[in-house]
């Protein structure tokens, strides 16, 4: 993708292009998405264009972000629904209420009986159809409201849980307490629930404290560029 940036058009933009960007960290996918567009609306003096993404990355999340333009954003809905693949890192021993790092550890937990074995065994309790509670800390809507807003305010709520599926979840190196892993699974499926409900199997406590996304359907994120080289490639041209 980056030899070819440069080279389409604002008509080819404004009649649909499909683009990878590989988020950075700390940055939000509206971020991303904004910063695409306000590159291609720069390059062409454009007043409007649409564009839009596949599927939220978490700010502490890097990886593929597939980008629609123009009238390919109305593929977005069928390429939310593609496989997705990811690469990150679980700390075992301890929990956060976000399951990830935006909060501080409130628990931890020896893993000195841990064994490797183990760790490689759990995962077989998330392989397949399995149901899954979305994280409090997040973006969904619960009579209207998002559920980071009642986690903030320190408000129980009752999250139902939902079907989602696990293809394929390996460990590729144990390194306690932290664990490397790779998972593919369906649309929908919350890595930092899998995370905490993995320690929770494991009955020490776990939490997500790395992940990146690697692929969605067909589209690899090693032929992604970060949102700030897709700028530089598109307007030094």
């Amino acid at each position: 993708m980056k030899a070819s940036v440069a080279s389409i058009s604002k008509d080819e933009f404004l009649e649909g292009q499909i683009l990878l960007l590989d988020k950075p960290l700390n940055w939000t996918s509206f971020q991303a998405v904004n910063s695409v567009k306000w590159t291609i609306r720069k390059k062409f003096s454009l007043k409007k264009i649409k564009v839009g993404h596949a599927g939220t990355l978490d700010p502490l999340a890097t990886g593929l972000l597939v980008v629609c333009t123009g009238k390919f954003t109305k593929k977005i809905a069928d390429l939310q629904g593609q496989l997705k693949e990811y690469t990150g890192t679980i700390t075992l021993g301890a929990t956060t209420p976000s399951y990830d790092l935006e909060t501080e550890v409130q628990e931890i937990m020896s893993t000195d009986q841990l064994t490797n074995q183990e760790i490689i065994e759990a995962t077989h309790l998330f392989k397949g159809v399995i149901q899954q509670k979305p994280p409090l800390f997040s973006a969904l809507k619960k009579d209207g409201k998002r559920l980071y807003e009642y986690a903030r305010e320190g408000s129980e709520v009752d999250i139902p849980s939902r079907e989602v599926e696990i293809f394929n979840f390996e460990i590729s190196a144990i390194n306690m307490p932290t664990v490397d892993f790779r998972i593919v699974c369906s649309k929908g499926t919350y890595i930092r629930s899998l995370a905490h409900d993995f320690g929770k199997a494991l009955g020490v406590g776990g939490y997500l404290s790395a992940l990146r996304r690697t692929k969605i359907g067909e589209y690899n994120v090693d032929n992604a560029v970060d949102p700030t080289i897709f700028r530089t490639l598109l307007l030094e041209e």
